[in-house]
């Protein structure tokens, strides 16, 4: 599990204002929320922040005490293996199965074929397509390539899972199937982010809600 805290946080890329401004959110272990606002309010931003991807110009985020803004390069790569990230479009390889794309982080960390094998086919399971592991994601339903996405991103059981917009090609039915998915990895302790613009889905699923409005925090 895992505590997240920003403590004063501004981004500023070059040559463009504050993307991020002053932002100050903590985040509990093991809490799922949301985040919401206009396009360009800085979901994002904070979402690649997270991942170190980008680092903070100015404040402190700091995960399980950690300074994730001075981490040094070569631990960048751990960090990275304790989040799990589903994005909108998938981003899957169509030119692998749906069982490859999924073991596809766990290749990277070398393990052993055995473990692998296992820790695939219960993340398929766990998403519902434990019976499609042999197919291509081209021959999948949107939904369903979504969910191959959401069982790569927890197959190494990340601490934390980060959603950006998971839902925004999905019909309200089938982003309600995602977000219950998202609700059953957040009860076995894992700590949920997820950038969303669905206020109605949002509302019904009733977690916290934190709004930015140009960089700023202006709901929590």
């Amino acid at each position: 599990m895992t505590a997240i805290k920003f403590d004063r946080v501004s981004k500023r890329y070059t040559g463009s204002q504050e993307a991020l401004r002053n932002i100050s959110l903590e985040i509990d272990s093991g809490e799922m929320l949301f985040l919401t606002g206009h396009s360009g309010a800085g979901k994002s931003t904070l979402l690649k922040l997270l991942m170190a991807m980008q680092r903070p110009s100015g404040g402190q985020l700091l995960m399980d005490g950690i300074n994730i803004g001075k981490l040094p390069n070569s631990q960048i790569p751990y960090h990275r293996r304790r989040i799990g990230v589903v994005f909108q479009n998938h981003q899957l390889l169509f030119d692998r199965s749906v069982f490859e794309n999924v073991a596809l982080p766990l290749r990277i960390e070398g393990y052993e074929q055995a473990e692998l094998a296992r820790r695939v086919r219960a993340s398929l399971d766990k998403v519902g397509l434990l019976g499609k592991e042999k197919l291509n994601p081209i021959e999948l339903s949107g939904g369903e390539q979504q969910r191959v996405g959401i069982a790569r991103a927890v197959v190494n059981k990340p601490q934390l899972i980060l959603a950006d917009e998971p839902t925004g090609n999905l019909d309200p039915a089938l982003s309600a199937e995602i977000m219950h998915l998202f609700e059953d990895f957040n009860r076995l302790g894992t700590t949920v982010m997820i950038a969303s613009h669905d206020l109605e889905l949002i509302a019904r699923m009733g977690h916290r809600v934190v709004t930015l409005d140009h960089g700023t925090l202006v709901g929590t």
